[in-house]
């Protein structure tokens, strides 16, 4: 199965993106008028027989926009974490995409991160969530995908740090270092600050032409 659409990055901002994560395992997807669907949903969605159904966003329901959807996703050492959060999401009004994993059977963490920055890379999530043991690899991984900024954050100054100056649009954490408590104040923070902007964005601005820099190297 592709796991790999990074280009949807520069997919208008403003229409969604469907990928093969959201494919259902039966039935029918509602999706917006002017999705764009990507190709590997397609496939899934023929291997799977789900109708995929484009119909005006205001008779779609239970469909929330990216802004108010968070991916979250865990190897084997962040799951019980992973669990402890997903509460708090809810109770902050988010919708969670959950990525797995759905147990502690071992599992690898960059094809966790992969999921989770793709979601993001594609506008379909505003934000996202990694929780590994350490919190370093998947922060590692994610940030291979353009568009990422993943910051691996351990208390509520680096959380705030990573929002106000970097813009982070995926927050990683380690399951095996944070208590729940921690964690929570972590994932709170780092929800609640915004972006700075001012001298901030300039700086943001430089990180994406590293970026594209490389990208264009590779072509």
């Amino acid at each position: 199965m592709p796991v790999c659409e990074i280009s949807l990055q520069w997919a208008d901002p403003m229409r969604r993106v469907i990928t093969y994560q959201d494919i259902p395992a039966s039935g029918e997807l509602q999706v917006p008028l002017d999705s764009v669907i990507t190709p590997s949903a397609r496939d899934v969605a023929a291997e799977r027989g789900v109708k995929i159904v484009p119909l005006p966003a205001h008779q779609i329901h239970g469909l929330a926009p990216p802004e108010k959807t968070v991916a979250i996703g865990s190897d084997h050492g962040g799951f019980a974490m992973k669990e402890q959060l997903k509460p708090i999401l809810e109770e902050l009004g988010l919708t969670i995409r959950d990525i797995g994993v759905a147990t502690e059977t071992p599992a690898d963490y960059p094809d966790i991160a992969l999921a989770v920055a793709e979601l993001v890379a594609s506008g379909t999530v505003l934000k996202g969530i990694i929780v590994d043991g350490a919190g370093i690899g998947s922060c590692m991984a994610a940030n291979k995908v353009p568009g990422v900024r993943a910051a691996l954050c351990y208390d509520k100054a680096t959380a705030r740090n990573s929002r106000e100056h970097n813009d982070s649009n995926v927050l990683t954490l380690g399951g095996r270092l944070l208590t729940a408590t921690q964690a929570e104040e972590v994932l709170r923070v780092w929800l609640a600050t915004p972006f700075g902007g001012g001298r901030h964005a300039a700086r943001v601005q430089k990180i994406t032409q590293i970026e594209r820099k490389y990208a264009r190297e590779r072509t």
